[in-house]
């Protein structure tokens, strides 16, 4: 899915497209000594900027192809410190209006095959033409 890895900024964090189906998408970041705060854990702000973008993604998947999804709003809840190999994030929409859809994102941490959930995301995200 071009959505996932055109936008210059997520293409920066290493972010991936795994599956899009409509109202959800998957995506997955491999992590790096970048992505890190000064404990070692995946920063908050990669964990949230994946889950925002990854969101938005399963929005797009039912909407119009020349529509526009921006992000109104999100909400992180940081459930346990970010370590792991690999961040994957799973997004479903919960909630398709005509001009906002609400979305939950789950973001896990992989680390020797097994993955946990260290952060859950709700987000509105307006749907827009361009102007």
């Amino acid at each position: 899915m071009a959505l996932v890895e055109e936008p210059p900024f997520m293409r920066n964090l290493g972010t991936r497209f795994v599956d899009a189906r409509p109202g959800y998408c998957e995506t997955v970041l491999t992590v790096t000594d970048a992505h890190l705060q000064q404990d070692g854990y995946v920063h908050a702000g990669v964990q949230g900027a994946l889950a925002d973008h990854t969101s938005g993604c399963a929005a797009f998947t039912l909407v119009a192809a020349d529509d526009i999804i921006l992000t109104a709003e999100y909400k992180v809840n940081l459930l346990r410190p970010g370590v792991g190999e690999r961040l994957r994030c799973r997004a479903t929409v919960l909630r398709a209006g005509r001009t906002l859809m609400v979305t939950e994102a789950d973001v896990l941490a992989e680390r020797d095959g097994e993955e946990r959930l260290v952060a859950r995301v709700t987000a509105t995200m307006a749907v827009t033409t361009a102007r």
